[in-house]
Parts: structure tokens; sequence; C-alpha cells
């Protein structure tokens, strides 16, 4: 089925289950793109190696992606987890990694990137650690989800100075042309 037939499910769907994401934004201007993102390492909705979580080395799993809208300038990769209980709140969003301006002609990262090795022009937003890199999963307790989200972008965002997740998505807004997600999971 063409994506022009589904934008008008989809649009509802971002504007339901996204609020204001850049998703959402990408999907009223009506820019879907078809985008893939997977790993070597775990495929959709099943369980992320011990390798990549704080229970074990730590490190950043292989990622690739396909199907770059042609005018994309720059890309974003926001690593989350929903499921994160806080005090007096029901769940919070806990982030775990954060790159923006990565080059729309990279289409993959390498598993265990370290901070020299990322694509020229690469910059890194703060993590909730409030450090820069990838920190895997590590739940306090229970199963949680961890999003993958790649963004394709109509600009190279300026240098935000190490953002966290919410000033990032704030410099995206307007500028999202595509996005691809894929969901890993870990339960300590």
């Amino acid at each position: 089925m063409q994506i022009k037939k589904l934008q008008p499910c989809l649009r509802l769907f971002g504007l339901i289950f996204c609020c204001n994401s850049p998703l959402s934004l990408a999907l009223e201007e009506g820019a879907a793109m078809p985008m893939t993102l997977n790993s070597s390492a775990f495929a959709q909705q099943t369980d992320i190696p011990k390798e990549f979580t704080c229970d074990g080395s730590n490190v950043s799993p292989a990622l690739a992606w396909t199907d770059v809208p042609q005018n994309a300038k720059s890309l974003v990769l926001i690593v989350d987890d929903p499921d994160v209980p806080a005090s007096f709140l029901p769940l919070r969003t806990w982030v775990h990694w954060l790159l923006y301006n990565i080059p729309p002609t990279v289409s993959e990262l390498p598993q265990q990137l370290a901070p020299q090795k990322l694509p020229q022009g690469t910059l890194q937003g703060k993590n909730d650690w409030k450090d820069t890199g990838y920190n895997g999963p590590c739940p306090p307790f229970g199963k949680h989800r961890y999003f993958f989200k790649l963004y394709a972008l109509d600009t190279v965002l300026q240098d935000l100075n190490q953002p966290d997740k919410a000033a990032l998505e704030k410099a995206m807004e307007g500028h999202v042309i595509g996005q691809a997600e894929l969901i890993g999971t870990y339960k300590r």
C-alpha cells in the first residue's frame, strides 16, 4: 500500500500517540518516509544482549539504516527508555544516547562506537547520566523497552553545546522529514 494512502491514518496516529514529537510534525507535513533501522545485535521487539547493557560491557550495538530521504541534510539518533518509574510520577523517559548532525551519507554505526570514531561532523548530546556517549540498558527492576530512533532532517543543526533531549527535539522541530525506529527490551 502506498504511503500517500496511509497518510491520514498515520497523521492521526502521530497526533494521538506522539503529541508534538518530531515524528508527528513530520507526519503533519506529509513527509513520512519509509526509513528502516536495524541492529545485528538484536531484532525488533527482542531482548538486547547483556553485552550492550550495564550488566555487561555497556558498549553500543551496531546500527544500520536504509532509505534516508534524498533531501536529508543530517540525521539524529535518540535512544531512550520510556518505562522508568519516578517518584510520585507513573513513568519517566530516561535518555541513553543522543547523536546529531550525523551525515546523511553515513548508513551505519559500528558496535562499541568510541567518541573519537564518530562520523565527521557528528555531535553528541547529554544523556540522563549528564554525560555524553552511550550508556546501555540498566533497569532498576522489570522489563523495559529501549527505543532507538533515527530522524532525517532537512537541515544541519547548529552546535547546541551538548544539549539534553528536550533542547535537541526543540531544535529539530519543523525539520524532520523521515524517521525509523528499533525497539529492544531488557530485564535484569
